[in-house]
């Protein structure tokens, strides 16, 4: 939870307040234990946590034909108004194969952007040669539902392709240190006038 401890570290900047939503009653209970480890996170921070929606879970299950799914994938925020709002998110950012291939080998999840030179910093990332990815990339699209999801029932329509899209680059890319981070310096993004994340060259990180 070093995220939470970030965040708590900052918290004389100003009120810390937390929205969680996400996660639904998962065959696994994999949302619930996860839900669980947040709650016990920010419980044991020192500062004040003022918890301000809470949409987790329970609160976000719905069951059709005695399968569960959630209501809300995904939300978004206006920082100007605070208003929440679901959303879809058809653009992914940079470098979407590449954070995708971290999280695949097992990573843990981190935060890739800077409030304060608004840019995203991806990597550098490292990984061992992702085993038998040529017997996946072979498989059928409901042999990856269901060995390379937590939850295949109620992923959308996209996962099977960003899976194998993922697959793909992890096989293209076994030794990353080598491929795609020779110089040890993250691939870092800014926004340019007309809202488009362009690369910063790394000369001017």
């Amino acid at each position: 939870m070093s995220s939470v401890k970030s965040l708590s570290s900052n918290a004389a900047c100003g009120r810390l307040e937390v929205h969680l939503v996400g996660g639904f009653n998962d065959d696994r209970h994999l949302s619930q234990k996860l839900t669980n480890q947040l709650l016990r996170a920010f419980d044991l921070q020192q500062d004040d946590v003022h918890l301000m929606t809470y949409c987790v879970t329970e609160l976000n299950d719905r069951e059709e034909k005695d399968n569960h799914f959630p209501i809300v994938y995904g939300i978004a925020v206006n920082v100007k108004t605070g208003e929440i709002f679901h959303a879809t998110f058809p653009d992914k950012g940079p470098d979407e194969d590449l954070r995708s291939a971290r999280t695949l080998t097992g990573a843990k999840m981190i935060s890739i952007y800077d409030a304060e030179t608004k840019q995203l910093h991806i990597g550098p990332y490292f990984w061992m040669p992702f085993p038998h990815v040529d017997f996946w990339l072979e498989q059928d699209d409901e042999q990856i539902l269901q060995n390379l999801s937590t939850s295949p029932l109620a992923e959308p329509p996209h996962f099977v392709s960003h899976i194998r899209s993922t697959l793909t680059f992890l096989k293209d890319h076994p030794f990353p240190q080598y491929s795609l981070f020779p110089d040890r310096k993250p691939h870092s993004y800014k926004k340019n006038e007309e809202g488009l994340w362009v690369q910063v060259c790394s000369d001017k990180i």
